[in-house]
């Protein structure tokens, strides 16, 4: 049992709550919250940590949307145009993943590690970051994803999504969890949706997609027209879209989704998949590089913001798309937003991950950060907005009770 000691401890609740000259006492989960007398007098045998001036204690970081298998990746790509780098992944894909080690992968773990995130989902397309994951101390929710449009290979891609699925079954923790990814409705054909959707909803696991990334697929999927016509045209002449915006957010009803993108979904799309108890993944850094347009975040309840992967971004540290937020959208105002965005990343991509943690508060899992603001701040209100500005890495860095 130890009792840990901040200058101010962000909540990260509904009210986001600042608590000044506060202390909690924690082993595997927080028992406690209270001025640090109190403490001393209520746990007399724990181990007591006393942080530095203008130290920061808040939830872990969580990252819900990220492929490490592309993290290899540094200039092999187009960008700028959504249908251009996806012509440029068909291209290098497997040099790429030739390239991606477990050694490169677990590094990428370790900068994410260092920067404070405890919680991540990988979406996993071939399984090539399963061992690293398997390794990490951070808690990763492993998406298995189901991906192809062929209807004569429907059984052989269903058994491959099953293999990597049934990896992370048998391997199943407290830190490695089975889910299921649906990777978008133009490139899954819906037999192998519904299929692995029948799974998430038998052993309710979590759920990720991509949903209305580029005009490309609003078009598409609209109007079987556009520049994804002459995509798929390469491929397979007189495609047609396997599915409409509508019935694909109906398919995911009963499973607990992230969306993830969603730059070019209306307004009545993201409050149908919110009402259905899904939440939105923004990732910013990925969608300004692809040139898909930017995402409205007014009006979304449950925002998530990921990193997606360096196949589509230069870092996988939050704190580099957490600026991003910032400089995106210009237009709200900035403290708000600050907050907005912190919360995006402790308790709604818990919630989003069905993970017991992103709040400082008593029985959730003790993964917390210490981060140490440069000097005195002006007041409480400007610390949000502060972390995001100046933090890269963290002072240090708990999950489960434990300092990694």
């Amino acid at each position: 049992m130890k009792i840990i000691n901040a200058s101010y401890i962000l909540t990260c609740n509904d009210e986001f709550e600042i608590s000044k000259d506060k202390a909690i006492c924690f082993d595997e989960k927080i028992i406690d919250i209270d001025n640090i007398e109190v403490l001393n007098v209520k746990y007399p045998d724990a181990e007591i940590i006393n942080l530095p001036k203008n130290s920061v204690l808040m939830p872990g970081l969580i990252n819900p949307h990220v492929h490490l298998e592309f993290s290899a990746n540094k200039s092999s790509l187009t960008y700028g145009d959504f249908i251009a780098w996806l012509n440029s992944v068909i291209v290098k894909r497997d040099d790429l993943l030739l390239a991606c080690t477990d050694e490169i992968i677990e590094e990428q773990l370790k900068i994410m590690q260092k920067s404070g995130t405890t919680s991540i989902g990988a979406i996993s397309s071939f399984g090539k970051d399963f061992e690293a994951c398997l390794n990490s101390p951070q808690r990763v929710v492993f998406f298995a994803e189901v991906l192809g449009s062929r209807p004569d290979a429907v059984d052989i891609l269903f058994n491959d999504f099953l293999s990597r699925l049934r990896a992370a079954q048998d391997h199943q923790s407290e830190r490695l969890i089975p889910a299921i990814s649906i990777h978008s409705p133009y490139s899954t054909h819906p037999i192998l949706a519904r299929n692995a959707l029948d799974i998430a909803r038998k052993y309710n696991y979590v759920v990720s997609t991509h949903f209305m990334e580029s005009v490309a697929e609003r078009n598409w999927l609209d109007k079987g027209d556009g520049d994804f016509n002459n995509f798929f045209s390469n491929f397979a002449p007189n495609s047609k879209p396997m599915s409409n915006a509508d019935d694909y957010i109906k398919l995911f009803k009963g499973c607990k989704t992230l969306f993830t993108h969603c730059v070019q979904a209306t307004p009545k799309e993201i409050k149908e998949i919110e009402d259905e108890g899904g939440s939105i993944t923004h990732c910013p850094v990925s969608n300004r590089l692809l040139g898909t347009g930017k995402l409205n975040i007014r009006n979304i309840n449950n925002l998530t913001i990921g990193t997606d992967g360096l196949s589509s971004n230069i870092s996988l540290n939050l704190w580099d798309e957490l600026r991003a937020v910032i400089l995106t959208h210009e237009k709200q105002d900035i403290n708000s937003l600050a907050k907005k965005s912190l919360l995006a990343v402790t308790k709604n991509g818990a919630n989003a991950l069905n993970l017991n943690c992103g709040e400082i508060k008593k029985d959730t899992l003790a993964d917390f950060i210490v981060c140490e603001l440069p000097e005195d701040v002006y007041c409480e209100e400007d610390i949000p907005l502060e972390l995001i500005l100046h933090t890269k890495t963290t002072h240090s860095t708990y999950i489960g009770g434990r300092k990694l």
